[in-house]
């Protein structure tokens, strides 16, 4: 069993960094122990968001585009560290819009809402002129849509926090 906490110490990091994992993986601990670091999720995924991460194990990167939750990352897996793909949610991870987003500067920017297909990011007009984002979470599937297309980078998915700042 590989362990990541003290990985990360011996690489300098005190505490490990919080890794997205792939859609429908089970928790940590457990993804950690049975997943083989076979590829074989990696190779299924059609949009290529699923890359080696730390340790080999696989993650997802939102820079390369988005999740369509198709499961064929889960059938895949052949080890169990994915759940099968089916109507519970496949993460908890929501997209948090921080402070340089173009937006919340005064700028008219709507790129990512083009891009939200539930329509969790929307534009509400303000007498000032420029409209003001509003991310509704619950509607937010966590899809990663919105971030790689985003000029600033203002938009990571991670899971919500009380201190993660939304709008």
């Amino acid at each position: 069993m590989v362990d990541a906490g003290r990985r990360a110490f011996f690489r300098g990091r005190p505490r490990p960094r919080v890794e997205n994992r792939p859609p429908w993986a089970r928790p940590e601990d457990a993804f950690v122990d049975a997943c083989t670091r076979c590829d074989d999720c990696l190779r299924a995924c059609p949009t290529g968001i699923l890359v080696r991460g730390d340790g080999g194990y696989p993650t997802v990167d939102f820079s390369r585009g988005e999740c369509t939750f198709c499961g064929d990352c889960t059938r895949a897996c052949g080890s169990g560290a994915l759940r099968p793909a089916d109507a519970s949610p496949p993460w908890l991870l929501r997209a948090i819009v921080g402070p340089q987003c173009l937006q919340q500067q005064g700028s008219e920017c709507r790129v990512c809402g083009d891009f939200c297909e539930p329509r969790a990011i929307r534009f509400l007009p303000q007498l000032s002129g420029t409209s003001q984002l509003t991310l509704d979470a619950t509607l937010c599937t966590g899809c990663g849509a919105c971030q790689a297309p985003c000029p600033v980078q203002a938009i990571r998915l991670a899971i919500p926090t009380p201190s993660a700042h939304q709008t």
